[in-house]
């Protein structure tokens, strides 16, 4: 099992969870202090923790061999999290994926492989992960869930063109959505992302 921080109500006591996953070279502590920002008062909120803080070893767009291993492992470590969570009874339908940054990307590419009506996803800074996007690695619908990317226009790690590439292929599976993409050079959160995912997906 892997080591998964967790924080606010106890999966026997919600009736929505949230899955957060943290960025390359950081901590589950550290994107869980991001709750504290986001409308999730009613929520068990649950972040796993990679080993050695990195999901996979690679750019999210390098070599699809180089970062297979790893990001095989990831993504079952994700699964494990949201089968506990569904064991617990709460449904997918009541279940968000919040990343930053390679997390952000995880959670883009777990939703995606086996898609199905979520509460929500946050991606902030992130895409679909692959040297090149197939779209044959994804299957089923969103059936609506409400998805938001919010990156840089011209972010180092993550091009704009591939938000937009992702973006477009889950709204094809059924996803509604939302991209913002600001007109600065930071790798960050920023308030307005926050101000809108609590307006649109945190209810």
């Amino acid at each position: 099992m892997p080591e998964i921080k967790k924080k606010g109500l106890s999966l026997e006591k919600a009736k929505k969870a949230v899955i957060m996953i943290h960025g390359r070279g950081a901590t589950a502590d550290s994107i869980l202090s991001l709750s504290s920002y986001v409308n999730l008062t009613d929520c068990a909120i649950l972040a796993p923790q990679a080993n050695g803080s990195t999901w996979y070893p690679f750019g999210f767009m390098a070599s699809d061999k180089g970062n297979f291993e790893s990001l095989e492992s990831s993504l079952n470590q994700i699964r494990e999290v949201f089968e506990e969570i569904i064991q617990a009874g709460i449904p997918s339908e009541q279940i968000f994926l919040v990343g930053f940054s390679q997390g952000a990307c995880l959670s883009l590419e777990f939703a995606a492989r086996d898609a199905q009506k979520l509460g929500g996803i946050v991606a902030l800074t992130g895409g679909l992960i692959g040297e090149k996007l197939q779209a044959e690695k994804y299957q089923g619908s969103f059936d609506g869930t409400p998805v938001f990317i919010g990156s840089s226009n011209r972010d180092f790690h993550v091009p704009a063109f591939r938000i937009q590439e992702s973006a477009d292929l889950l709204q094809k599976m059924g996803a509604h959505v939302t991209v913002q993409l600001f007109d600065d050079p930071d790798h960050t959160i920023r308030p307005e992302e926050i101000e809108w995912v609590n307006k649109n997906i945190f209810l």
